[in-house]
């Protein structure tokens, strides 16, 4: 009894099949490490997004970067010299000549373009804001269309109306007149656009309910309620608004023949085209001063513009 048990278990007892190895399926083999190729492709992505956006840096600064140094060179040396680092220091000369220029009418230039890109971009961002949230929250006939209407002056350039607006404001009267500037300002189909996506997605409607049963009306509702949630994208559209405000020429160049009512942008052009009355290198530092409210714009209201980039990103 104890040989045949030994010849079942023994493998290497005569007359008895040697134990087989379980056979492994191709399907039960580790897969290849890929961490490695991942790993490379992960790091070429990178550096090849990081070249392109310092392309990009370098192209969008440059211009800047050669105003900075020309302005602050020593009046007359301007366009002499190395344009791209610094030979000497007179900016604060340069401002001096630049403000007794034409009896300081730069500094006027400069408060009429403050003045009409704080009120149009003010009121733009409230009509877009209203207009948005209407469009996002109420049902009424004729949204979807309005919306289409809205959608579709996003996507026609505001050069083309110009010419109806020159011609519509000498109807009424209303040439060398300011409000030939505010009242196209006042009008953002992209804000309006912007803010009715924003508040579709990030003002809830129980919210609202909530407000309504509370006795709370729609003005007030929007006014304690909405424009808090909609803060990060109001404070978008009033930088958007007052960047192209700014930078409006046309408009103002056809409808202010004043010199004392036009934006800087129209004064400078009126400088550099004549080079005798005005010395060019006045244009090139009042074309740095003109730059420095939009970036104080930027650096004040970004902190409310980080805030809603997150927004509604956890529930």
């Amino acid at each position: 009894m104890s040989a045949i048990s030994t010849a079942r278990t023994d493998p290497a007892a005569p007359g008895t099949r040697p134990a087989q190895t379980p056979h492994r399926s191709p399907s039960l083999r580790p897969a290849p490490n890929r961490r490695a190729s991942r790993r490379e492709t992960t790091v070429t992505s990178r550096v090849t997004v990081t070249a392109l956006l310092g392309l990009s840096a370098v192209y969008f600064l440059f211009p800047l970067w050669w105003l900075l140094v020309s302005a602050t060179k020593p009046f007359g040396e301007q366009f002499s010299g190395s344009g791209l680092w610094f030979d000497g220091f007179g900016l604060w000369d340069n401002i001096v000549r630049l403000g007794e220029q034409d009896g300081g009418i730069f500094w006027r230039w400069m408060l009429n373009s403050l003045m009409y890109c704080g009120v149009g971009a003010l009121l733009g961002t409230l009509f877009s804001a209203l207009a948005g949230y209407a469009l996002a929250k109420f049902d009424f006939p004729g949204r979807g269309a309005v919306f289409g209407l809205v959608l579709a002056a996003v996507l026609i350039p505001k050069v083309l109306f110009t010419l109806p607006l020159y011609l519509m404001f000498s109807s009424v009267g209303l040439i060398d007149n300011p409000l030939a500037v505010l009242l196209p300002s006042v009008v953002s189909p992209f804000g309006v656009y912007l803010a009715r996506v924003f508040a579709s997605q990030t003002v809830p409607d129980e919210v609202l309910e909530a407000g309504r049963l509370d006795g709370a009306g729609e003005l007030r509702i929007f006014r304690g309620i909405v424009v808090r949630m909609l803060l990060p994208a109001l404070v978008t559209i009033f930088l958007f608004q007052f960047v192209e405000i700014w930078n409006n020429y046309l408009l103002p160049a056809m409808v202010l023949g004043d010199d004392r009512l036009q934006p800087v942008t129209v004064g400078l052009v009126g400088w550099n085209a004549s080079h005798v009355a005005v010395p060019p290198p006045l244009v090139v530092i009042g074309s740095l001063v003109s730059v420095v409210p939009l970036l104080l714009a930027f650096l004040a209201l970004q902190r409310f513009w980080r805030a809603g980039m997150t927004a509604g990103a956890v529930k």
